[in-house]
């Protein structure tokens, strides 16, 4: 495959490339935990991408997820999984499960409400759960339009696999590769495997760059980084990642700076003004009579926005 097989070593830049690495913190989400890495100190984007969460691997031997309705604004979610399944409703009807491999996108616009859960069936027996969710923010042109959804299967999404390197592209365009889901800015997200010693090279051609170490460890510009670092690179250079002594999994992204956005819970806006009317819209709870609506099938109750 042309994506790395014309991958020249030589041409690579060296650790001055790597401007920033990000350790993840550990948040509580009610009842469950995942590692923020962004927005982290010092760094609160990469290109579009505003929030970056790992969930688990957390395993359950009853029970599991129970993200109540929330909402949204000013911003797309997606949510990729590894293992395990999420149960997702929104305000439009959407009543969708994600398994690993597919795409859960869900464009919040002026506003939505959704929730996460695990099923009914599945919380009969132990089961696991191991992914991450993103959010990224919308150029001010679209912080406003309709809140949409849409789902990708697996098998939608473009794959590229060669000389141990294997990638499936989760969002926007890529290595030659475009993925299916509809996204408002210049961006790139993909799933990258490495086996022992594989090595493949960032996407070229975008403003911001980085990744996320999921499993494993990787080389990348002579310095070694394990499981849970998020790398982010200085614009233009030619960087390349190697998989560790036992592989690695990744995460790419990046894509054009939408310049400052500001971010207060679940709302992302280019305006402070935009986050206190969503505020006040979500306390007002006049649901399906402003601008915010509950789930139709998980209505019976919902997360109250912070005091602060």
């Amino acid at each position: 495959m042309s994506w790395n097989a014309d991958f020249d070593p030589a041409s690579v830049a060296g650790p001055e490339s790597i401007e920033t690495t990000i350790a993840p913190r550990p948040r509580d989400i009610g009842g469950f935990e995942v590692l923020r890495v962004l927005p982290a100190p010092g760094r609160r984007m990469v290109g579009p991408f505003v929030f970056f969460d790992q969930m688990g691997p957390a395993e359950f031997l009853s029970g599991g997820i129970d993200v109540r309705p929330h909402p949204h604004i000013g911003l797309a979610t997606v949510t990729y999984l590894y293992r395990g399944e999420i149960q997702h409703r929104d305000s439009l009807g959407t009543n969708q499960l994600i398994h690993p491999g597919a795409v859960n996108w869900m464009v919040a616009g002026r506003g939505i409400t959704h929730s996460e859960r695990t099923r009914a069936e599945v919380r009969a027996a132990p089961h696991e759960v191991f992914g991450i969710q993103t959010w990224v923010a919308l150029p001010a042109a679209h912080e406003d339009d309709p809140p949409s959804f849409s789902h990708h299967a697996r098998h939608d999404l473009p794959e590229l696999d060669d000389a141990g390197a294997s990638l499936r592209l989760i969002l926007g365009s890529a290595y030659g590769e475009t993925a299916p889901a509809k996204v408002y800015s210049d961006l790139f997200y993909a799933d990258l495997a490495l086996k022992p010693g594989a090595r493949a090279p960032l996407p070229d051609g975008h403003e911001e760059r980085g990744l996320y170490v999921v499993e494993g460890s990787v080389s990348v510009a002579g310095q070694d980084f394990p499981a849970g670092r998020m790398l982010v690179f200085r614009p233009g250079d030619r960087i390349a990642v190697a998989g560790g002594e036992h592989g690695a999994r990744l995460i790419l992204l990046g894509g054009t700076s939408l310049g400052p956005r500001y971010l207060w819970w679940n709302f992302v806006a280019s305006s402070r003004d935009r986050i206190q009317a969503a505020q006040e819209a979500w306390r007002k709870a006049d649901w399906g009579r402003g601008r915010f609506d509950l789930p139709p099938d998980d209505n019976d109750e919902f997360i109250p926005a912070p005091e602060t």
